[in-house]
């Protein structure tokens, strides 16, 4: 069903806030230097709606040199004063859920109940996680393991931190990347991408409007070859934090490597949904159609290759196909819209173009088109679900970042858990059994970094999220991300009243 809608998006509040540029470095908004201009386009309608200029390399060399300016003052605040500065920032960005949501609606095409009830108010949640989070953040006290010396470990900031992030979740990567970061004591330049900066750039400013000195959250909003290249090149800064697809990962960390810089990325995925014979149907169907099509699909973690137990596959298929054919494609200022567009047309060809070609391999049970009607100005795609397609096919082992469901059947349960791990990714995964055994098997065995049982695309503050495989390395969320943004020094006390000659006697001998 379609759902054209009536409402239109009111005009982007914060345009006046934004006149002076897409920059945001040492605590003020700056146009960029490059030369060059970019358009930031509603997806629903294909209509502009900010003008800014790109950032260039000068414009990185700035905000770098902000954060490491920023740097010694805030590493030097304690746990506690940067907690209480995280939770002032967590109610500022509560007073501007609204803008915050409708931005991101506008600029991702994201349903705004959606960026309503989830992105924003994760971004608030995750905010007030690591205001607790920081005051924890602490060493550990040692005993004499050698004779005479006391040793402890210190927990310490790492320095400017410049991080990358993407178009399909920019307010909550823009969060995952700069509070840990910022928690820690670091200062941090974050690039957005370019197709979506609104949200970054208003979530500096409400850091600021926090309290948040100056020059201790950066944004700069350029291309990934021009301000991104330079921005993970430069001898300033000391890690380097990306989120993207594998392919461009592969990229950044050989830039990274030229400076010996600290490495964190969460890259791409291709999650499996692994249905057992003993499931409920009826969950594993709604569930299926939720994950695959959040955010209509665009997310790593989204349910893709759906692997069903040859018992139930016919049964799955036809009731995967009667739900995805309920949801309403539409306006996502309308109420009743369940899915939004792609982020782009360009974007929408690359999804169509996987679904065209596997019409000559696999069977499309439903969707596989663009929408028409009111819809056709938008980068719409209806929901698709592919069955029988060969598991070497590239429709199953390639991302594609779309509203695409790919059901493949299997017979054994080693042949299931098999199926799953086929794939270079190993970011997500759900299992689906009313078996204690199967789901403790399937949970082990799975090589991914989360493993849902009975569900699939569910996230928390406290829990980590991260990649195995080519999915990446190192972790967002949790206390487990201040390993990430910290680094960890030994230090040693000789406990005598003198130095000890003996030690130098063993090495230098009678002097």
């Amino acid at each position: 069903m379609d759902n054209p809608g009536t409402a239109t998006p009111e005009t982007f509040p914060a345009q006046e806030r934004l006149a002076d540029g897409a920059q945001y470095i040492a605590g003020r908004f700056a146009k960029g230097t490059s030369g060059r201009t970019h358009a930031v386009v509603d997806p629903a309608t294909g209509a502009d709606v900010y003008t800014y200029e790109l950032a260039g390399t000068e414009d990185v060399d700035r905000a770098v040199a902000a954060a490491r300016d920023a740097f010694p003052g805030w590493a030097a605040t304690t746990p506690g004063d940067r907690s209480d500065a995280l939770h002032r920032f967590a109610a500022v960005l509560a007073d501007r859920a609204e803008e915050f949501a409708r931005a991101e609606s506008l600029q991702c095409g994201k349903p705004l109940k959606l960026t309503r009830e989830f992105d924003v108010p994760g971004t608030i949640d995750n905010t007030a996680f690591f205001a607790g989070a920081a005051r924890h953040l602490q060493g550990q006290a040692a005993a004499e393991y050698s004779g005479d010396h006391t040793s402890y470990i210190r927990r310490e900031p790492i320095g400017v931190v410049g991080s990358i992030a993407p178009w399909n979740y920019p307010l909550q990567m823009a969060a995952w990347k700069i509070l840990p970061a910022i928690a820690a004591g670091n200062t941090i330049v974050l690039k957005p991408a370019e197709l979506t900066p609104l949200t970054s750039l208003l979530f500096a400013e409400a850091a600021t409007l926090a309290g948040i000195p100056d020059g201790v959250i950066n944004i700069v909003t350029g291309t990934g070859k021009e301000a991104g290249e330079h921005l993970v090149g430069h001898p300033d800064v000391a890690m380097t934090s990306f989120t993207g697809s594998t392919g461009v990962g592969k990229r950044v960390a050989e830039v990274a490597t030229a400076t010996v810089k600290r490495l964190h990325l969460e890259l791409g995925g291709k999650a499996p949904f692994v249905v057992f014979d003993d499931a409920d149907l009826e969950a594993a169907v709604h569930g299926a159609v939720a994950g695959a099509l959040i955010n209509t699909g665009q997310d790593c973690t989204a349910a893709t290759r759906a692997y069903v137990q040859r018992p139930l596959y016919e049964a799955f298929v036809a009731g995967t196909a009667a739900l995805m054919e309920t949801v309403r494609l539409g306006d996502p200022f309308a109420p009743g819209t369940d899915l939004g567009p792609l982020i782009s047309h360009a974007q929408r060809d690359r999804v169509a173009g996987f679904v065209e070609r596997a019409r000559g391999y696999a069977r499309v049970v439903t969707g596989g088109e663009a929408p028409g009607g009111e819809l056709k100005s938008g980068a719409y795609y209806r929901p698709t679900l592919v069955a029988d397609a060969p598991q070497d096919s590239e429709i199953v082992q390639s991302e594609i970042f779309g509203p695409v469901l790919v059901v493949l059947p299997f017979d054994s349960d080693d042949e299931g858990i098999r199926l799953a791990n086929d794939t270079p990714y190993g970011l997500a995964a759900s299992a689906w059994t009313g078996g204690v055994y199967r789901a403790n098997r399937a949970t082990r065995e799975i090589k991914a970094g989360c493993v849902w049982v009975n569900d699939h695309i569910p996230i928390i503050s406290e829990m980590p999220h991260g990649g195995y495989k080519a999915s990446g390395f190192g972790k967002d969320m949790s206390a487990y991300s201040f390993e990430e943004y910290t680094q960890v020094k030994h230090v040693m006390f000789d406990n005598t009243a003198v130095a000890r000659k003996d030690w130098h006697r063993t090495i230098f001998g009678d002097r």
